[in-house]
């Protein structure tokens, strides 16, 4: 029988208790937080420049030049990336030091910090203040991208760690849809108000700092870096609603004990080392495929294309986009442990390599054909949804897969710098590219599609329904016959190289 708050997920299944869903939810605002502060400053753009030369003017006495106008503008987007940047890069140095959970509870400060900034700005008359507030804001959205699926994947039990972490990108893509629909002008989106848009991002923080101490520390956590056993087995005894939890305690301490063997890994030693070196190299190029896809050059064409297709208003269609978005993620959350990681982020890929390849057609012929102009529409919001079913969510929390207990922090902070050192390139290049390219800048994208295509195809494993340390022992072991095996507890794991080539293996492993 269940214990109470619990609900069986099938007879033998694995139980989905309240501490947990409690726990992933609250964790979950830290991923709203990066969504929404992402998109929050498109809606308001025209307004946010008339501030800036506003206040340029008052100062000096004179108009802003446009190329100042753009550059300062550039800065205040870019910003935010810089300090996802070097938030991503510090992940390590608060989880292995404060815990998940403390972690995520003490950086929003950040969180709150920068929401004053940004919404005391115009009252300042200080654009210095704003971009100083989207810095460290980003700094914030940065540990969040290492902390949040790090604590997710840790809390879940093995069966449901796919779909809980699934419920990160949908923090993510639902914050981005709040930020839309709040920078309307007929909600925040106006001169008087587009301060407060910019510091709504406070609230979030607070309910997330009132929720967080009632959650559990991640129970790995516990056991592996701080020794606490017995607080671990509370814990999970918690989190799983049952008071037998010896199989995830035996897990842990074997893992332990294989971590015993090893000396601290650092972010250079992950690509020094044949054991991690495979590992990072699909986590890293997981996250690019993520940003280089194109899904942010959709985001930025589709107002114009909807536009030109005779939608009235563009933006109500965008905020459309958005919600097929959404849905597509929680479709994605179903559908990650069954149809496995791997085959999803294959379906997202070359799918979206097939819509990319339709939006250029369509693009090009939409002022000959009049009725291509609705195939462009039919295009984004196709590419949009098959970017949520595998490259949007998927590459955030297979790295804290691929990876055991003691390289994690460092491999989640190099994935994280990846991501968003790519998203800051993609941003700032993009507008050169759509320049040149015109209509058929999405090839650029289709190329980048396929490469990822076939690197999924050959290098990426399946982790579904593996044990850490069972995926992260995949890289490390041989069999005779020249394809890289390994075994989990109760029988055969999926051959890591009906992926791999041996000698692919002999070289990385």
């Amino acid at each position: 029988m269940a214990a109470s708050g619990v609900v069986a997920v099938g007879a033998e299944g694995p139980q989905i208790t309240c501490s947990l869903v409690c726990a992933v939810l609250a964790a979950v605002i830290g991923s709203l937080q990066y969504g929404y502060n992402t998109g929050v400053i498109n809606a308001p753009e025209e307004i946010m420049k008339r501030f800036f030369n506003e206040t340029w003017e008052e100062r000096t006495g004179a108009p802003m030049s446009q190329n100042l106008l753009t550059s300062l503008w550039s800065l205040s987007v870019a910003i935010f990336s810089v300090g996802g940047m070097i938030g991503s890069l510090s992940v390590g140095l608060f989880v292995n030091r404060f815990g998940r959970r403390n972690s995520m509870l003490l950086v929003n400060i950040l969180a709150i910090a920068g929401g004053i900034l940004m919404a005391f700005s115009k009252m300042a008359k200080a654009m210095e203040v704003l971009i100083v507030g989207r810095f460290i804001i980003g700094l914030f959205c940065g540990l969040c991208t290492g902390f949040v699926p790090m604590y997710i994947s840790e809390v879940s039990p093995t069966a449901l760690r796919g779909a809980f972490g699934t419920l990160n990108q949908l923090g993510v893509v639902v914050g981005i849809l709040v930020a839309q629909v709040f920078g309307l002008d007929v909600i925040m989106g106006t001169a008087a108000l587009w301060p407060l848009l910019l510091g709504f991002t406070i609230i979030p923080a607070v309910l997330q700092s009132a929720a967080l101490p009632f959650c559990p520390e991640s129970p790995r956590f516990l056991l592996i870096n701080k020794m606490e056993e017995e607080k671990a087995k509370a814990v999970l005894q918690k989190l799983r609603g049952t008071p037998d939890v010896s199989s995830d305690i035996q897990e842990m301490k074997d893992e332990s004990t294989k971590m015993s063997q090893e000396k601290k890994v650092t972010i250079p030693e992950l690509f020094r080392s044949p054991s991690y070196r495979q590992a990072i190299l699909i986590a890293i190029m997981l996250q690019l495929s993520q940003q280089l896809s194109g899904i942010n050059a959709v985001f930025y064409y589709s107002t114009g294309i909807f536009r030109e297709a005779g939608v009235q208003k563009p933006v109500y269609a965008t905020i459309g986009a958005g919600v097929v978005n959404t849905v597509f993620t929680v479709v994605s959350l179903f559908l990650v442990e069954r149809a496995g990681r791997r085959t999803l982020h294959l379906v997202g890929l070359g799918g979206m390599a097939v819509c990319a390849a339709v939006m250029t057609i369509a693009l090009v012929l939409q002022n000959i054909v009049s009725w291509m102009s609705y195939i462009s529409i039919i295009a984004i919001l196709a590419f949009v949804a098959l970017f949520e079913i595998g490259p949007g969510p998927i590459p955030w929390f297979i790295v804290s897969e691929l990876f055991s207990q003691g390289p994690r922090p460092a491999a989640v902070a190099v994935a994280g710098c990846s991501n968003w050192t790519s998203n800051f390139l993609v941003a700032m290049l993009f507008p050169y590219a759509a320049q040149y390219c015109g209509n058929y800048v999405f090839i650029i994208f289709i190329v980048f599609l396929v490469i990822f295509f076939i690197f999924t195809f050959f290098k990426v494993p399946e982790t579904k329904g593996r044990t850490f340390d069972d995926i992260s022992s995949g890289f490390e072991r041989r069999a005779g016959d020249g394809v890289a095996t390994a075994t989990v507890g109760k029988g055969p794991m999926v051959e890591m190289t009906s992926i791999q080539p041996v000698k692919d293996v002999a070289a990385d492993i």
